[in-house]
């Protein structure tokens, strides 16, 4: 039994939840279980996290349901400590076979997210690039960077974050999502909804646009970044904070993978590797690939 799965089967012993048959669906910052026989799916997140706690998560997604943005929603109101990890229990929706929403669904419930008064309760500033350069200054890097990639990211880092500090918002300070992309979508019949909000902050609301243009990395289409930018109502592209915003999702995306390829993960390792080159060589056009 691998750690995570240790950690499932406690925290569902404490929570009456039956752990048998869980099937792992995503290894990446958190580990993701479907817990078949009680429809319902288990998030761990470790103790390195550094977005909004999950035990919070579950207070402003119900609060959000309540007031009519379509979201994931808990299916046990409390979280659980398992060795120092935090599991959350929430209600599985099962995915039809066919595409994954589009990008303008998740523009329509931004546009919804961002018109909201705040919440009845504190939510954390935004840290920018906080799990990478935590995870750098750890020193802990060296079996996965060189000294030279290293030093780089770490530079990089740190120009981003100052050229973050240095710029206006043009729509303003309020609650984000924090993680907002098409891959945090899921179908509930013809509703989308939105999951995943251990990163919710207080932030520049161009932070939640940023993803669909960074998403050209992944192949993204155009006519899917007009349509998304259409259906919140607000195109961004120009701007220079949403600019800087769009360069330091490329690397906050690399903080997943640093953690995978310390565990041992050669697929993550490998991709790591390639953004790292393209970031580094502009003229290095390879396109990035989620694993």
């Amino acid at each position: 039994m691998t750690p995570s799965e240790e950690v499932l089967s406690t925290a569902c012993g404490l929570a009456g939840f039956p752990a048998g048959g869980a099937r792992l669906l995503r290894a990446h910052s958190n580990s993701v279980y479907l817990l078949p026989s009680a429809d319902v799916v288990a998030r761990i997140n470790g103790n390195d996290h550094a977005g909004l706690r999950a035990q919070a998560s579950l207070a402003l997604t119900r609060w959000l349901a309540d007031n009519a943005v379509p979201v994931t929603e808990p299916a046990l109101d409390h979280a659980v400590e398992v060795a120092g990890a935090t599991v959350t229990f929430w209600q599985y929706h099962p995915q039809p076979r066919r595409e994954r929403p589009a990008a303008r669904y998740l523009g329509k419930i931004l546009r919804r997210l961002h018109a909201l008064p705040a919440p009845p309760f504190p939510l954390p500033d935004y840290a920018p690039l906080i799990g990478l350069t935590s995870i750098l200054a750890s020193g802990a890097t060296a079996t996965v960077l060189s000294g030279a990639d290293r030093r780089w990211l770490k530079e990089r880092a740190e120009e981003a974050i100052g050229e973050y500090q240095g710029l206006r918002t043009v729509l303003g300070r309020g609650m984000v999502h924090g993680d907002a992309y098409p891959g945090n979508t899921l179908w509930s019949g013809d509703e989308v909804l939105l999951g995943d909000w251990d990163e919710a902050a207080i932030a520049p609301r161009e932070l939640d646009l940023a993803n669909i243009v960074q998403a050209r990395r992944f192949g993204a289409r155009e006519a899917g970044i007009e349509e998304f930018v259409h259906a919140y109502g607000h195109d961004p592209r120009g701007h220079p904070l949403f600019e800087a915003l769009v360069r330091m999702r490329d690397l906050h995306t690399l903080t997943g993978y640093i953690r995978r390829a310390q565990r041992g993960d050669r697929i993550a390792h490998t991709e790591l590797a390639s953004r790292i080159r393209s970031l580094r060589d502009p003229a290095v056009t390879t396109r990035w690939i989620s694993t």
